[in-house]
């Protein structure tokens, strides 16, 4: 279940087709996460929104492709994807490591003269708010622990040595990417709206870590407290896609 490309290679993909030219929701994975994690949004925002998937390299159909460890990288990549995509609004949603990566393309895109309408940012404390995490370091027992901890991963795929072989490699990689992250420079802003997410037990990030987005805009800032952990949207599918589509359609009309 790959879905189609947009005809910007392997990056994008695009699971329907929306109905008439509108805003486009491009969606960034978590760590370890595909473009497939967000074919349940785009069945449902479909077609009222053009829901596009971002697939980065070492997953999936793209498992034989090197990851990028380094989210300057990562980010300097898939801008050029996307601009090509800006001749319709776009907002922007990230989970997790994907809030990072769409906080950067976000100002790559700012300083090529244009900009999302809107950045989601979900399950992840600001880009200034550091903490010193090395999992990426780790062996695969602590790797396995993390992602029971995080709750988001079938446990079926956790007994099955065959699938772990697969993806701790590419999870590695994108937990490089993300923990030797860092804003640069710390204060750097977006002038688009930001609207944050996040699970009041999640161990990544605390309210008062998700309240300093609110010094990366310039533009309108809103915060949403779920019940649930790192995965919280799971739980709360229905109530964040309303709040995806209430936002979008305050500034750009969702048909």
């Amino acid at each position: 279940m790959t879905g189609t490309t947009t005809g910007n290679g392997a990056w994008v993909r695009r699971f329907h087709t929306a109905s008439a030219p509108g805003a486009r929701l491009v969606c960034f994975p978590h760590a370890g996460g595909a473009a497939s994690f967000f074919f349940p949004v785009s069945k449902q925002l479909s077609p009222a929104l053009d829901v596009l998937a971002i697939q980065y390299p070492g997953r999936q159909d793209r498992r034989r492709e090197p990851c990028v460890e380094d989210i300057a990288t990562l980010a300097d990549r898939l801008t050029a994807e996307l601009l090509p995509l800006t001749d319709q609004p776009l907002a922007f949603f990230g989970h997790s490591m994907g809030a990072v990566v769409a906080f950067e393309v976000t100002r790559r895109l700012e300083k090529a003269g244009t900009s999302p309408i809107v950045l989601f940012a979900s399950g992840r404390r600001a880009p200034s708010s550091l903490r010193q995490e090395s999992v990426h370091r780790a062996g695969d027992r602590a790797m396995i622990a993390e992602l029971q901890r995080l709750d988001g991963t079938d446990a079926r795929m956790l007994d099955d040595p065959e699938l772990l072989r697969m993806i701790l490699p590419t999870l590695r990689s994108d937990y490089k990417a993300v923990e030797t992250y860092r804003c640069e420079p710390p204060e750097a802003a977006v002038s688009c709206p930001v609207v944050t997410l996040i699970g009041d037990t999640d161990p990544h990030v605390t309210r008062e870590e998700c309240l300093r987005w609110k010094t990366h805009t310039s533009g309108q800032f809103d915060m949403h407290v779920f019940n649930g952990g790192h995965f919280y949207l799971n739980a709360h599918a229905a109530s964040v896609m309303e709040i995806i589509v209430e936002r979008i359609g305050e500034i750009s009309p969702v048909k």
